[in-house]
C-alpha cells in the first residue's frame, strides 16, 4: 500500500486545450521555442550506460544516475580537456565528448550533485511522456543511429530514500526537483554531495555553487504541506555541511502529512551556449507547426532548448519540429558528421515532410537514399536531406557538389514533394544532369550558382550551371504550382545567361538576376540582369498562384531600375528593393527603394495566399532583413 502511495505523487494530470491554428510570426515562435518545457531523454543507447536520462537546458547538459544529478556547464574562457576529465567521475561519452570539443572557446566544469547515502536500487521512471521523440543521426552508419527516443516531463526516484520521492521536472532555464516526503520520513536523511564546486556559500538563503563554467544558484526551497487542496508554507532551508556537503534544515511541522521540499536551479550565467550560435532559418506548415534548421559549435545551442542531441563535429547542423503552441517538441534531429556541417534553408511539403539544405565538410555526413553517396573533394559539399513528418527517419540524404567548393543556400518544396535547390559552386565537377547550362564558366575562383530539382524519393530531376565567367551566387528560389522554379541572385559575369530580358546588359560592379526555368528543367522561361551601376544583390524571392514574382535584396545603385515607387530616390548607404514581375517576364509591375540613410537590406519576402493589394499594389506578406554567410543565415 506505501509503495503504491509513493508511486502515485509522481503522477499529474495535465489537460490540453485545443483551438484552431493561428498564424505564427517567426518572433513568435522563437520567443515560444525559448519557453518549452524541460525535456528528459530516455537513455537508449545514446549516452553512457550509467545514465537513465538526459536533458539539455540553456548553458547546461543534465545526466541522472541511480544516485546522483552530474551537470556539463558551460562558461566564457579556455580549461584544458584534462582538467575537465578529471572532474567527471563518468566515463566519456559522445556527449561529454563534444563538450569537450568546444574547450578551446568557452570553458566547461563538471558539477555533480550526489545523493549520499541513497537506496542505489531506487525505480527511477518517466513520468508525463511529451509527443517528441529525439533522433541521433551521427556519422554515416545507420547501426549507430539512435531513433524514436522517448521524452518525459518528469523523473520520478522512488523510495530514494526511506519514504523520501525525488521528482525532476521544470523548463529549459530552470530545473527543478522536489523531494516529497511521507509522513513521518526524516528531512535529515536527505544529504547532497557536492563536487566540482570551487566554492559553496549561502546568500539569502540561496545556495550558490561556484564553478569553473559560472554561478549555479540553487534557490531557496519553497517547503509546504497540503491541507484541503491549499499549500501551506513550512520554514526551512539549506544547511552547509562542511566542505562539499548540502542538507536542509526544517522548522517543526505535522509528521502526520507529507512534507514537500522544492528547490530550483537556475542556471543562466551564459545564455548563448559554449560557442557559437546562429538563429535558425524557420518554415511553417500549414497547421502552425516550425520547422527551424541552423547550425552552431555549442553543444547547448539555445534554441535546441531541453531536446538538442550532442555536437559530433567543430560544427553541426540540426532540424528540430515544434508544435503550434510552441508547447513541445515533436522532434529534434541532429544531423551532421565529425566536421563542419551547416542547415542554411528548410521548406515543408504538405504531409510534413522537411526538406533541408545546407554545406558540410565532413566525410561522414549521413546518407540515406542519395545520389551521391559520397563527399565530393576536398573543399565544402552542399548537402539536401528530407526528414520524415514524424522526424524518425531520413526519406534521403545526399552530397551535392564537386572536388572543389559547394554551398547550398536555398530549398523549396514543390506540390509533388521534390525539392529545387539553389546555391553556389565552383566545382568543375558538379552533379549536372539534363543541364540548360552543363559546363562551369567560371575560372576555378569565382563562382557559378546551381540550380537542382531532386524528387520526391530522392532521384536527380534535375540539376544545371547558371552564371557566367565571373561571381555568380544562387541566393534563394522558389517554385510554382506548374513546378517551375524561380531564382535569384547576384552576379559580377557581363555574359550571364539572359533570355526575353528586361534588362539584356549588366549595369556594372554586380547586378541581382533573376531567372524562370521551365518545369522540365529544360529552357529559361526569361533570365534578366537586375541593377544599376553600383553593387545589387538579390536575396529573396517568391511567386504568387498567377505567377507573378517578387524579388527583395540590397542596392547601392542610384539608377536602380524604379517603376510606380513607393520611394522613388536612393536613401543613401545601403537600400533593400523590392521589385514586381509580371507573369510573363516581359515587364516591372512596380520596383521601389525601401530604406533611409542608414544600412538596409531585403532578404526575405512571401505572398499573400489571399491576394490581397496592399499600397501600390503590394502583394507582401512580411520583410525581414538577415546577414549571409556562405555556411549559415543569421536573422535580425
Amino acid at each position: 500500500m506505501k509503495q503504491a502511495l509513493l508511486f502515485s505523487l509522481c503522477i499529474s494530470l495535465s489537460v490540453t486545450v485545443v483551438a484552431q491554428p493561428a498564424p505564427l510570426s517567426s518572433a513568435r515562435i522563437i520567443e515560444s521555442y525559448g519557453k518549452l518545457p524541460l525535456a528528459f531523454e530516455a537513455n537508449q543507447g545514446q549516452t553512457d550506460p550509467q545514465v537513465k536520462f538526459l536533458s539539455r537546458g540553456v548553458g547546461y547538459s543534465l545526466f541522472l544516475t541511480p544516485t546522483e544529478a552530474v551537470l556539463n556547464l558551460r562558461g566564457a574562457t579556455p580549461e584544458k580537456p584534462a582538467e575537465l576529465a578529471a572532474k567527471s567521475s563518468l566515463p566519456h561519452d559522445d556527449s561529454f565528448g563534444a563538450a569537450r570539443k568546444n574547450l578551446s572557446q568557452r570553458q566547461s566544469a563538471v558539477l555533480h550533485i550526489e545523493l549520499v547515502g541513497a537506496n542505489a536500487k531506487a525505480a527511477v521512471t518517466g513520468q508525463d511522456e511529451l509527443p517528441g521523440k529525439s533522433n541521433y543521426f551521427v556519422g554515416n552508419d545507420p547501426k549507430k543511429w539512435h531513433t524514436n527516443v522517448q521524452q518525459f516531463g518528469k523523473v520520478c526516484y522512488v523510495n530514494v530514500y526511506p519514504g523520501v520521492n525525488l521528482i525532476y521536472y521544470g523548463k529549459e532555464r530552470e530545473l527543478e526537483y522536489d523531494f516529497v516526503l511521507q509522513p513521518g520520513a526524516s528531512p535529515h536523511a536527505i544529504r547532497l554531495g557536492i563536487e566540482g564546486a570551487r566554492r559553496l556559500r549561502l546568500h539569502r538563503g540561496d545556495l550558490v555553487l561556484t564553478s569553473a563554467g559560472g554561478d549555479v544558484n540553487l534557490r531557496a526551497p519553497y517547503i509546504y504541506q497540503e491541507r484541503n487542496g491549499v499549500r501551506e508554507k513550512v520554514q526551512g532551508g539549506y544547511v552547509i555541511k562542511g566542505k562539499n556537503e548540502v542538507g536542509f534544515e526544517v522548522a517543526a511541522y505535522d509528521r502526520r502529512t507529507a512534507l514537500v521540499i522544492d528547490p530550483v536551479l537556475a542556471y543562466s550565467t551564459y545564455l548563448g551556449g559554449s560557442g557559437s550560435d546562429v538563429t535558425p532559418a524557420i518554415a511553417v506548415d500549414s497547421a502552425g507547426n516550425a520547422y527551424v534548421t541552423g547550425t552552431t559549435n555549442s553543444a547547448d545551442f539555445p534554441t535546441a532548448n531541453a531536446v538538442q542531441p550532442a555536437i559530433d563535429g567543430n560544427w553541426d547542423a540540426f532540424v528540430a519540429k515544434i508544435n503550434r503552441d510552441g508547447t513541445a517538441l515533436v522532434y529534434s534531429t541532429y544531423l551532421g558528421g565529425s566536421d563542419t556541417d551547416g542547415g542554411v534553408s528548410i521548406a515543408v511539403g504538405k504531409a510534413g515532410n522537411a526538406l533541408i539544405t545546407g554545406t558540410t565538410s565532413s566525410a561522414d555526413f549521413p546518407t540515406v537514399n542519395a545520389i551521391q553517396p559520397q563527399f565530393g573533394g576536398a573543399g565544402t559539399d552542399a548537402f539536401v536531406a528530407k526528414i520524415n513528418a514524424a522526424g524518425s527517419a531520413l526519406v534521403y540524404s545526399t552530397y551535392l557538389g564537386g572536388s572543389n567548393y559547394d554551398w547550398g543556400l536555398s530549398v523549396a518544396v514543390g506540390t509533388d514533394g521534390s525539392a529545387y535547390v539553389s546555391g553556389m559552386t565552383n566545382s568543375a565537377d558538379f552533379p549536372t544532369l539534363h543541364a540548360i547550362q552543363p559546363t562551369y564558366g567560371g575560372n576555378g575562383f569565382d563562382y557559378a550558382a546551381f540550380v537542382t530539382k531532386v524528387g520526391a524519393a530522392g532521384n536527380l530531376i534535375y540539376s544545371t550551371y547558371l552564371g557566367g565567367s565571373k561571381e555568380n551566387e544562387g541566393h534563394d528560389i522558389a517554385v510554382d504550382s506548374a513546378g517551375n522554379a524561380y531564382v535569384t541572385g547576384f552576379t559580377e559575369s557581363t555574359d550571364f545567361p539572359t533570355s526575353n530580358a528586361i534588362q539584356p546588359t549588366y549595369a556594372g560592379r554586380g547586378d541581382a538576376f533573376v531567372t524562370k526555368i521551365n518545369a522540365s528543367g529544360s529552357a529559361l522561361v526569361y533570365s534578366t540582369y537586375l541593377g544599376g551601376g553600383n553593387p545589387d544583390s538579390g536575396q529573396g524571392i517568391a511567386v504568387d498562384s498567377m505567377g507573378n514574382t517578387y524579388i527583395t535584396g540590397s542596392t547601392l545603385s542610384i539608377d536602380f531600375p524604379i517603376v510606380n515607387a513607393i520611394q522613388s530616390t536612393y536613401g543613401g548607404n545601403q537600400d533593400s528593393f523590392v521589385t514586381k514581375f509580371n507573369a510573363g517576364g516581359s515587364a516591372l509591375a512596380y520596383s521601389t527603394y525601401l530604406g533611409g540613410s542608414g544600412t538596409d537590406s531585403g532578404d526575405g519576402i512571401a505572398v499573400n495566399t489571399a491576394g490581397s493589394v496592399y499600397d501600390w499594389n503590394y502583394n507582401l506578406a512580411r520583410f525581414s532583413y538577415r546577414r549571409r554567410h556562405p555556411t549559415h543565415e543569421t536573422w535580425d
